[in-house]
């Protein structure tokens, strides 16, 4: 297919496609004359992968890089792989906070660790995240909900499942279409998930408070 025909089936502009390219993130199509090229599927997948992470993810372009390095390296395992995914995720934590309340919460993330026995890296970006949430909450004496264990549980139990799942399909594809296909589900179930919560609450919400007398 042509730049014109590519740019159609994925959405994607054409001096937004260059730009991708001259950043190093698409690979050049196939010459076919002094200022025409030819491209193929694989240039779809990636384009539609890549759109995934800026628009969704809203991964920086410098991360995006990372990944797909990641994702075209067969040396890499896919478990690297994800983790690779999952530390390019926004939102980045910020420094650790050194006041009781960071250091308490950050604890308290060793400890559920812990408890729940997951193999996660020390310097998961993960912990912080959940860290400076839970600090965050203590600060503003916001209401808590359910118990940490219980939002835990429910995460792992979720992610016993998704993770399998990623390479159910993998019948007839290639290493590079497996990894492109995980990266993509990995972001956008990230957003399906909040998403779902979202709207689940607000029907909580609705059904909770109705007929209630107003706080």
């Amino acid at each position: 297919m042509q730049m014109a025909e590519l740019s159609r089936r994925s959405m994607v502009p054409v001096a937004t496609i260059k730009y991708y390219q001259r950043e190093g993130l698409l690979q050049p199509g196939t010459p076919t004359a002094a200022t025409r090229a030819e491209y193929g599927e694989q240039h779809l997948r990636r384009l539609r992968l890549i759109r995934a992470l800026v628009e969704i993810g809203e991964v920086p372009v410098a991360a995006i890089r990372h990944v797909l390095a990641m994702v075209d390296d067969e040396s890499v395992s896919l478990h690297d792989m994800f983790g690779a995914v999952q530390y390019s995720l926004g939102p980045q934590p910020g420094r650790p906070s050194l006041d009781p309340d960071g250091q308490a919460a950050r604890r308290e993330v060793d400890e559920l660790i812990d408890e729940m026995g997951w193999k996660v890296s020390p310097d998961a970006p993960a912990r912080e995240l959940l860290a400076s949430a839970l600090a965050a909450l203590h600060r503003a004496d916001a209401a808590r909900g359910p118990s940490l264990r219980t939002y835990a549980s429910a995460m792992a139990a979720l992610a016993a499942r998704e993770v399998p799942s990623v390479t159910s399909a993998a019948d007839g594809k290639s290493r590079v279409e497996l990894a492109e296909s995980a990266v993509a589900a990995m972001v956008l179930h990230e957003r399906v998930i909040v998403a779902l919560r979202r709207l689940a609450q607000e029907d909580a919400s609705a059904k909770f408070f109705a007929g209630r007398s107003a706080y």
